[in-house]
């Protein structure tokens, strides 16, 4: 194929990777991945992302602390901003939230949430969006927070397509993994399919969700290329369409000198 795919999200820093760095980048350059993005989730594993990134010039870092993570250093807008000029930084996130494992009352979620966005509209970068169970609020939060003048993506999409034109009239992206490729995956396929093509990017979320013929083994950049080309099939359009197309949209979304 002459155009290379990009893994907008993944997670290459997990311990299911150690010493395996090399071999997994080697891997997507045999299947046409160009690059990858590495989404935080923790401040603490934050050096191990910036590691990877430094060490493989086709790697790039988003800062953020997952929504699920109720330990740790908690962010606040000025140490998000100072970790997201470094130069392979180019988003913040991952954040959102998660309403699927918790309980109780979440409003330190909430809370967590609109530092994130504030700190991507401080910094002029995108935001990386995990929204589970919760996404009437994670619009609504995106809509006072006025997240739009960040941008950004939904990513690991799997909610209702009313949901995803409600994100794209915030001015969000939606990225779709190799959940796509699952049989009963009806909604998703569906949402893979109207998406307009110039707002569509594709990931693996890496070590999760390994697409079909991988399902339920370890997942790793180098597959995006199926969750490509299942989303190729069910719009009727080329592999190398939709390749050049969601390249060019993370290229747009995450920075015009972003070599991919």
């Amino acid at each position: 194929m002459s155009t290379l795919l990009v893994d907008s999200h993944c997670h290459l820093d997990f311990p299911d990777f150690n010493g395996r760095e090399g071999e997994l980048v080697a891997a997507m350059a045999a299947n046409g991945v160009g690059s990858a993005l590495i989404a935080g989730v923790t401040l603490e594993r934050f050096p191990a992302v910036l590691a990877l990134t430094d060490g493989f010039p086709n790697l790039y870092a988003a800062v953020g602390v997952h929504p699920d993570t109720q330990e740790g250093e908690e962010p606040d807008e000025a140490t998000l901003v100072r970790l997201a000029a470094h130069p392979k930084v180019v988003a913040i996130g991952e954040t959102g939230l998660d309403y699927y494992r918790l309980e109780g009352d979440l409003e330190w979620q909430r809370d967590r949430f609109r530092t994130h966005i504030r700190a991507a509209r401080r910094c002029g970068k995108p935001l990386i969006i995990h929204t589970r169970e919760a996404a009437a609020d994670t619009l609504r939060v995106l809509g006072e927070e006025d997240a739009g003048k960040a941008g950004g993506v939904f990513h690991c999409f799997t909610e209702t397509p009313a949901v995803a034109e409600a994100a794209l009239a915030l001015g969000f992206y939606i990225s779709i993994s190799g959940i796509v490729t699952f049989k009963n995956a009806l909604q998703v396929k569906e949402v893979a399919r109207a998406v307009p093509l110039d707002r569509l990017l594709v990931e693996t979320d890496a070590p999760y969700l390994a697409p079909v013929p991988h399902r339920g083994k370890l997942n790793h950049p180098a597959l995006v290329r199926h969750v490509a080309e299942e989303i190729a099939r069910l719009r009727g359009i080329s592999l190398d369409d939709l390749a050049h197309a969601t390249t060019e949209n993370f290229h747009r979304l995450f920075g015009p000198n972003i070599d991919v």
